[in-house]
């Protein structure tokens, strides 16, 4: 835990620094203009490309410039030092900056996906008969230690009764490997399983089609309310524009409402042609066949208002994972003002 917090926090008094002393004497900025820090570019923030390559955040007046952090703790980091107004990533990363007791509390403020959004990828051609005693003297890459996609792989792991580690009846679960480099020492190593987000698993498989998607980790844990992936801000930026942030959430529940439809009227083409100017090098079928898988494991959250419940789910799973140090109160970092005027 320790050292997963430390890439958060390590260095960032000096980022904030710097970023402070470049910022004193510029001009006052545009703050319609949002620089949004995303923790991977993967399908299953569909809602949010949807509501760029739809117009509905210029439509609120608002213009998204993205960057990507390739890690929450990446992202994370980004919103503390400055460089980022919100980031899209995992709730942990704030339950981990609450323990540390950063200044300016950055919280949740809407959240966009509800339950695991990863495959497991497997080298056995074992797609119709996989199941997760399967996994038991194989080794998985499932990212990194202290990241919500290894937690929630552990949690499921351990709740089927399974035991990590490195022992035949056992399941070596490795969390040694960086977000964005788990295909490629997927590829290059004797492990027979990896998780990957769509497109990436996707991609990979058509680069390697002796592989296969043979489950996702939302399925092993019955796709249970996970606050997976969220919009999160400093508390200084919730309070001094909270009207940016609703009329951000309110952009987003749009397109979420339109992909729903397209979904729920079989029109899974129009989702796509919403999301293709995202993702260069897909077709509108793989886009298509994407967008079907998320919304079958009920990928995307309905409100955009972070539960109790859910974070307890999370803190469950933070915990099962070793990585608390105390009690995290929800209202400390979770803020639905905002949220709960979009759902109403």
């Amino acid at each position: 835990m320790k050292k997963f917090k430390a890439s958060i926090i390590a260095g960032l008094c000096l980022m904030l620094a710097l970023s402070t002393s470049l910022i004193v004497g510029c001009g006052s900025r545009d703050y319609n203009k949002i620089n949004l820090n995303e923790v991977t570019h993967s399908i299953f923030y569909a809602p949010f490309y949807a509501a760029i390559n739809l117009g509905y955040f210029e439509d609120e007046g608002l213009e998204i410039n993205l960057t990507n952090g390739g890690g929450s703790d990446v992202s994370m980091s980004a919103l503390v030092s400055g460089s980022a107004d919100i980031i899209l990533a995992g709730p942990e990363t704030v339950v981990y900056t609450s323990q540390e007791g950063i200044s300016d509390q950055p919280k949740v403020f809407g959240q966009l996906t509800q339950t695991d959004g990863s495959f497991i990828v497997s080298k056995l051609n074992n797609a119709d008969t996989f199941d997760i005693d399967d996994l038991v003297g194989e080794t998985i890459i499932g990212g990194r230690a202290g990241g919500l996609p290894a937690m929630t792989l552990q949690y499921a792991i351990e709740s089927a009764g399974l035991t990590i580690g490195t022992g035949a009846d056992e399941v070596n679960l490795r969390t040694d490997v960086s977000f964005n480099a788990i295909a490629s020492e997927f590829v290059n190593s004797d492990a027979n399983y990896c998780t990957l987000f769509e497109p990436n698993a996707s991609n990979l498989i058509a680069e390697h089609p002796e592989y296969q998607i043979v489950a996702s980790v939302g399925s092993l844990v019955n796709n249970t309310n996970i606050p997976y992936t969220c919009f999160i801000a400093k508390d200084s930026y919730l309070n001094d524009h909270s009207d940016i942030c609703e009329k951000f959430l309110r952009a987003v529940r749009k397109a979420y409402d339109y992909l729903k439809d397209c979904y729920e009227n079989d029109n899974l083409d129009l989702a796509a042609q919403a999301l293709l100017p995202s993702f260069d090098g897909m077709t509108l079928q793989d886009m298509a066949i994407a967008v079907e898988a998320y919304y079958s494991i009920n990928a995307f959250a309905s409100s955009p208002v972070m539960t109790e419940q859910a974070f307890q789910m999370l803190l469950a799973i933070t915990e099962n994972a070793g990585m608390l140090n105390g009690n995290t109160v929800y209202e400390n970092v979770v803020n639905t003002e905002i949220a709960s005027k979009i759902a109403a």
